[in-house]
């Protein structure tokens, strides 16, 4: 715990004049990061608070899916996220032409990605579903199959709607994209409500409105996203034309990301079908867990685009000492506003779980999961996940992406089968499992960060 305490402790100011961000463009960047996390996550509650109404089958059935749909939404983030970094580094160094060529290459990229994608899953899916969960309930798998048919329509939407987000945070204009995910949400939840409550459609009464929402997102994000006035905006030439110098430099970063995104995914959903075997009631505990560890790690996870756009922009400047500066005083700000939110939410919790329709022993196997959560993320997650966005958006790719495939790959499915299957904890070990991955990631990442290898990459 000893590298927590070095972080908490501030360092000397650094010069007015090579501050690129004060604190108030910091907080006009956080706040709304923080609203939109925070209503997603809301929605993802509301979500499967509606379809529990539909039985533990259905939420069973969304929950094993969901794994599957965010490996997809991961490869789309970690396109978007790796032109985000190639578009701050550009901004940093005033090269508005560059910048904007890339934004371009980054909806090409993005759009072409996710049509591949949406053809291999609506050919492939129902056979791997019957592949990874063999043993589910015959109730359950119907529930898989409709929902994950559905949403698989929806990853060119998603794929834009990212990308544009991402092109949006670059620049600092997170309020925008607080503002279009506020829409979009609520077009998600009046959906459920209506296919839940007054259509009784149980799996596709959620899948639906998730497909709708998207796509409103993603038409509107583009058409402001074409705005010349904006400091990066689409060419629409460049986003029909393949710039393979451009594409190198955004999947340069891309391409690692993804593949740590998506192996970390994997690895869920390879303990997803784990879990599979330990009952429907540790099933649906999984995914209501699953729901509410996203509103625990809150904070940390609207950290990474800040870490992202700052230090993008102070590499892309040429300071890399700004950039360390930057990096310690966003760990620090990411910790402390973890502690706070999480004793927060730890209070709330009890008045969460008796909302949903779930048996007693399905409501104590998610409280004892939220706790283990809740403690681990105030001082590990930060420093696992954030951080590491922070080393990517100086460049040093490679190394993040090593971290998280021993860290979760290797440790944390060992562990999973360890805990979870040889010492019968379910979904507690498999839950133990998951925050031992953080400490590990946490350490290896700190350990890099101090080094100070991360400054001798270059991208532009």
């Amino acid at each position: 715990m000893s590298f927590i305490s070095r972080i908490l402790t501030p360092k000397p100011e650094l010069p007015k004049e090579r501050q690129l961000f004060d604190g108030r463009a910091l907080k006009a960047m956080i706040i709304p990061l923080v609203i939109e996390q925070m209503l997603q996550m809301i929605v993802g509650i509301a979500d499967t608070l509606m379809v529990s109404y539909a039985g533990e089958a259905t939420v069973s059935g969304v929950s094993l899916d969901t794994m599957i749909y965010m490996i997809f939404i991961y490869l789309f983030t970690a396109v978007a996220s790796g032109g985000a970094v190639v578009v701050s580094q550009y901004l940093g160094s005033r090269n508005r032409e560059n910048a904007d060529h890339a934004a371009s290459q980054i909806y090409m990229i993005a759009g072409l990605a996710s049509v591949i994608c949406t053809i291999v899953m609506l050919l492939g899916g129902p056979a791997l579903l019957s592949a990874l969960y063999p043993k589910v309930d015959p109730a359950v798998m119907e529930a898989c199959q409709t929902y994950l048919r559905i949403v698989t329509i929806s990853f060119p939407a998603n794929a834009i709607y990212n990308a544009g987000a991402a092109l949006f945070r670059s620049m600092g204009r997170t309020k925008t994209t607080m503002v279009v995910s506020s829409m979009m949400n609520l077009i998600n939840v009046v959906g459920n409500a209506i296919g839940i409550f007054l259509l009784h459609a149980g799996a596709a009464g959620v899948a639906w409105p998730t497909t709708i929402s998207w796509y409103f997102a993603a038409v509107v994000m583009t058409i402001l996203c074409i705005n010349k006035k904006n400091a990066v905006s689409l060419r629409l030439k460049s986003v029909f034309h393949f710039d393979k110098r451009m594409a190198a430099r955004i999947l340069g970063i891309a391409i690692p990301n993804a593949i740590e995104n998506v192996l970390f995914q994997a690895a869920k959903v390879v303990l997803g079908s784990l879990v599979s075997t330990f009952g429907t009631s540790q099933i649906a505990a999984n995914g209501i867990a699953q729901t509410l560890w996203g509103l625990s790690s809150l904070m940390s996870v609207s950290m990474s685009p800040v870490y992202i756009t700052v230090v993008g922009r102070c590499i892309g400047a040429g300071d890399s000492e700004a950039a360390d500066w930057y990096m310690h005083r966003l760990t620090r700000l990411s910790i402390l506003l973890c502690i706070v939110w999480n004793v927060l939410f730890l209070v709330a919790v009890p008045f969460i779980l008796p909302i949903y329709s779930i048996t007693a022993e399905t409501r104590r196997l998610v409280w004892i999961a939220v706790v283990i959560h809740c403690i681990f993320t105030c001082a590990f997650h930060t420093c696992a996940f954030p951080l590491s966005a922070g080393l990517r958006a100086a460049g040093d790719v490679k190394f993040t992406m090593f971290a998280a495939l021993f860290a979760t790959v290797v440790c944390r499915t060992a562990m999973s089968f360890i805990f979870g299957l040889g010492f019968h904890m379910g979904i507690i070990g498999i839950t133990l499992a998951m925050v031992f991955d953080w400490v590990i990631k946490a350490a290896l990442d700190m350990h890099r960060w101090r080094s100070g290898k991360w400054k001798l990459f270059k991208i532009i």
